[in-house]
């Protein structure tokens, strides 16, 4: 039975305990209008996740305004108001005279983007939806509120045969979350099949999806399977799965439908029987719009779309993500002590765009260098002035110089570290020729993992 709404009128979101049922995440209606522009009246319903704003089709409020950008901006709603955040537009998102980057909004304000007037109304109604109870879920972990959304949709999502598209940042646990699927789905018991798609040639790639007959192609000296016959009776997990060209995404979309896969150089089909989750970081919905990924095969993948939020948006699960890392780590060390209060003030800080993958590696760092905490979030950064005395006591040429390998070194590992130390993938990412980012990598003692 539906709990009866006590929502603060002060709040917008609240978490309410379930007393032996499930908590419920309570969300105040809302709704954003247009007020002004060549889209005056036209209004969108906010949802528990947030709403996009934009020119593009698939976004949750699309504007035919040619000065607003694709995805212009975004509103989140939070315990305190709505996340007001641009989302990178050409001509920004203002309140007023003011432009915002992000902010906390209450509701009422007017917010401007391109030649259109938008004014969100806060109602008096509110909604609640189903929240998880655990702060486990596989290898996840995480109490915060973004966490315990996930966790809901993963409880749902995991028992059944759906296909599963997880989108979200680099860094962010997308893979974990395709592990944690199959072990809490009935195939637990058959193969769990990995292909990262983005680290691998176009020319392998549908050899390595649908095997080959020996002879196919040249260095083919033995039949194989691909990694669907592979996975029969489990689940096939394909990472980065934007990075698949067109003729590979119809073959995809063929095998999908028919469930049946034909090996290169080969006539005959085999069936199989799997399940496939697939995740990227590319917003698909956009390279759909670009002409680069089927329409037919995005809404085929997105049975079920699940994004995994950022680091930034769930600050408050960063004690628990370090702690438990040292914990694996060195497992005779206490985590407390060494994730300390300071520590943690300084973790708080940072905007973390490596997300959880950048943690673990800088409480790696911490672990090796407990006296440098700073240092192990940034090991090169040094702050502005200090890097302007120290170039300017240099003559102009050398200066030069070490500003650019100060940079190409930042660069390069930080590439690194967004691809998790595949150097084909932090190639495509970059753009860097794979001889280049070698010599580099060399150049400035750099090491992939």
């Amino acid at each position: 039975m539906k709990r009866k709404s006590s929502i603060s009128p002060d709040s917008i979101t609240r978490v309410i305990a379930g007393r032996g049922e499930p908590d419920l995440l309570e969300v105040r209606e809302a709704k954003l209008r247009v007020r002004a522009g060549p889209d005056r009246d036209l209004a969108v319903a906010m949802k528990p996740g947030g709403i996009i704003v934009g020119s593009a089709p698939e976004c949750d409020l699309t504007l035919s305004d040619t000065s607003v950008s694709r995805r212009h901006f975004e509103l989140v709603p939070v315990e305190d108001g709505f996340l007001l955040r641009d989302l990178g537009s050409k001509n920004g998102t203002r309140i007023g005279n003011l432009r915002l980057r992000q902010a906390v909004i209450g509701g009422g304000e007017e917010i401007l983007v391109g030649e259109s007037r938008l004014q969100l109304l806060v109602l008096d109604q509110s909604k609640q939806y189903p929240l998880s109870s655990r702060s486990v879920f596989g290898a996840l972990l995480g109490r915060s509120l973004p966490m315990r959304q996930v966790f809901a949709i993963l409880e749902r999502v995991a028992p059944s045969d759906s296909i599963v598209l997880l989108e979200g940042e680099s860094g962010t646990g997308k893979d974990l979350a395709a592990e944690a699927i199959h072990l809490a789905s009935p195939r637990r018991q058959a193969s769990f099949v990995v292909l990262d798609c983005g680290a691998i040639g176009p020319t392998l790639i549908e050899s390595e999806l649908f095997g080959h007959k020996k002879g196919a192609f040249t260095s083919a000296d033995q039949d194989r399977a691909g990694v669907f016959e592979s996975a029969d009776g489990g689940t096939v997990f394909l990472d980065e799965i934007g990075e698949i060209d067109a003729a590979q995404q119809l073959a995809l979309l063929r095998l999908l439908d028919k469930r049946q896969v034909k090996r290169l150089g080969e006539n005959r089909y085999r069936s199989v029987d799997v399940r496939l989750i697939a995740a990227t970081n590319r917003d698909l919905l956009a390279e759909v719009q670009a002409g680069r990924f089927r329409q037919d095969l995005y809404f085929r993948l997105s049975v079920v779309r699940l994004v995994m939020p950022p680091l930034r948006d769930r600050i408050e699960d960063i004690p628990l993500l370090a702690r438990s890392m040292v914990q694996k780590l060195r497992p005779e060390l206490n985590p407390a002590e060494v994730v300390s209060d300071n520590v943690l003030s300084l973790f708080v800080n940072h905007d973390w765009p490596g997300n959880v993958r950048e943690l673990r590696n800088v409480v790696e760092r911490i672990l090796l260098f407990p006296d440098q905490p700073q240092q192990a979030i940034s090991w090169a950064d040094r702050g502005q002035g200090e890097l302007a005395a120290d170039l300017m006591s240099k003559p102009f040429a050398l200066a030069r110089e070490t500003l650019v390998n100060r940079f190409e070194k930042l660069y390069l590992a930080a590439a690194l570290e967004v691809a998790d130390g595949v150097v084909a993938r932090a190639c495509k990412q970059t753009g860097i020729p794979r001889p280049t980012f070698y010599r580099l990598l060399s150049k400035h003692g750099l090491t992939r993992k």
